[in-house]
């Protein structure tokens, strides 16, 4: 599946912050998005995952394609990493978690209640959930947060895995994760800013 992104303007908080977007993920292929921070790199992923709606232009292909990970681990605390990984396969229909649990050193961690892990250990519980989606399109947010060298070569292998089954991947990062793919710079795209109403200085 090929998502296609035409003419995209986007808001955040009601203010235009990018506009004039254009460019397409196709399958085993990644992007990598770059921009300082601020510029709506955030927004962009969470509009192109349908967690809000954009202010122009069309995306073809998202429509029940994508996982999306946040700068939310999105895990419940009072259960096991197992258990937490069973809940999102039974969102998702999927049954085996193995995979998850190997691709990301988990399984010494199976029977952990999600908090107690550390920072790092909780990442990587949720980046596993990916693994369990069977969602073609990845969209990840700053996924190498907290995570340490080792954890951050576990990710970039489990991407490289998907792109290989034919999946995609959208990513937000600002480190070289070794991935074969190109980068889309949102700087050029910043909205421009809006005209101010004349205001004639008279008083109510």
């Amino acid at each position: 599946m090929t998502l296609t992104v035409t003419d995209l303007s986007i808001t955040r908080g009601g203010v235009p912050v990018l506009e004039g977007l254009d460019f397409e993920l196709e399958p085993g292929k990644a992007l990598i998005l770059r921009g300082p921070n601020g510029i709506g790199k955030t927004t962009l992923l969470r509009t192109l995952a349908g967690l809000q709606p954009p202010l122009a232009g069309t995306i073809a292909g998202a429509e029940d394609t994508v996982a999306y990970a946040g700068h939310s681990d999105g895990l419940k605390p009072t259960l096991s990493v197992v258990e937490n990984l069973r809940f999102w396969a039974s969102v998702f229909g999927a049954r085996d978690i193995q995979a998850a649990l190997d691709a990301y050193g988990l399984n010494d961690l199976a029977e952990r209640h999600a908090g107690n892990l550390s920072a790092g250990q909780k990442r990587r519980l949720g980046l596993s959930r990916l693994l369990v989606t069977g969602r073609p399109i990845w969209m990840l947010d700053e996924p190498t947060v907290s995570l340490d060298r080792n954890a951050v070569a576990m990710f970039a292998d489990a991407v490289r895995r998907h792109l290989g089954q034919g999946g995609s991947a959208l990513i937000a990062t600002h480190i070289d994760l070794g991935l074969d793919g190109e980068v889309l710079d949102v700087g050029p795209y910043k909205a421009k800013p809006q005209p101010i109403d004349d205001f004639d200085g008279g008083f109510l």
